[in-house]
């Protein structure tokens, strides 16, 4: 599908011979996206560029799980800062009313919006214009800034946390068990998405959904889940290293209400990191709501540094 304003041209793209073209905005996905297409995570007709002649003005593209048939975040919105603000943003706007009328018709519920953006994007001048203009296109959709998050990363040059001594770690028993801590966990979360999904279901519910739309889609293995115990056998949380398809993630971690304040926090995460350490990775990453100070303090006592942000948009 082919769509002219004007001079404009807005278009997907044929397919990995227009990966070079689609390129030519810079981001740091950039280097995934040959990859992504091949795997499956991504589709040309996800891939939406528009163009005045041969010159990219803005560009836009969704992301999915291998084997799903619609898009699940759209993760790529660029413009041509080069271009007047006003123009720019006009032009970014124009491309994601297009591509999201062919792309997503008669859907209900959009993908959100998840843009990764330096640490200290709001200092610096030029960030801080440039995150703000693809989120003003947004916002001109419809979308609305839901949290923001903070990307952090272990390397294996940081030290690897002792264990405490104070808990025993063991593999998940079965699917139920972990569902019913993941449940346990959920009250009193200060997770933004957790918290969205306790207004529209229950705790059970929400607790189901994560675990079958998020963790089973990890390819590493089981096993590598750990239970935290008491001496005693009784369970105080749970840690789920992993592997996402691109790097190793500490993908889940929580303490059960009756065992916080008691600083576990630190040992469960000490364990999910050496296991993956253990495993010479090349680094560890991770994520938490920039409002979620206790996980963000864990993780920074735990030697993980924070690299980068996540902008997260939603349309109501």
């Amino acid at each position: 599908m082919t769509v002219k304003t004007n001079d404009l041209t807005m278009r997907p793209i044929t397919g990995p011979e227009e990966l070079g073209l689609f390129s030519q905005l810079p981001y740091v996905l950039n280097g995934q996206l040959a990859d992504d297409l091949a795997a499956g995570r991504r589709r040309p007709q996800w891939m939406w560029v528009a163009l005045r002649d041969d010159r990219l003005l803005a560009r836009l593209a969704w992301w999915s799980r291998p084997g799903r048939n619609a898009p699940e975040i759209l993760d790529i919105v660029d413009l041509d800062d080069s271009t007047a603000e006003a123009d720019r943003v006009d032009t970014g706007v124009q491309l994601l009313r297009t591509a999201m009328a062919a792309t997503l018709p008669n859907v209900s519920h959009l993908p959100e919006y998840s843009r990764f953006v330096p640490s200290n994007w709001r200092e610096n001048a030029v960030t801080r214009q440039v995150v703000e203009d693809r989120m003003t296109t947004l916002q001109w959709t419809g979308a609305r800034l839901f949290v923001e998050r903070l990307r952090l990363e272990w390397r294996p040059e940081s030290p690897v946390p002792e264990p405490s001594g104070r808990l025993a770690f063991r593999p998940v028993h079965d699917a139920e068990e972990l569902i019913a801590l993941m449940a346990l966990v959920l009250d009193g979360t200060l997770d933004a998405h957790s918290r969205d999904d306790l207004t529209r279901m229950s705790i059970q519910e929400a607790a189901v959904r994560q675990y079958e739309d998020e963790l089973v889609q990890y390819p590493s293995p089981r096993d590598w889940w750990r239970i935290a115990t008491l001496p005693n056998g009784e369970p105080v949380g749970f840690v789920i290293p992993a592997h996402n398809g691109y790097n190793p993630i500490i993908a889940y971690i929580g303490v059960v209400p009756a065992h916080r304040g008691n600083g576990y926090i630190a040992d469960i995460l000490a364990e999910g990191t050496r296991f993956l350490a253990e495993r010479d990775v090349p680094r560890i990453r991770a994520s938490t709501d920039l409002g979620n100070t206790p996980m963000a303090n864990a993780f920074q006592r735990a030697g993980y540094v924070n690299f980068e942000r996540e902008i997260n948009m939603t349309w109501s």
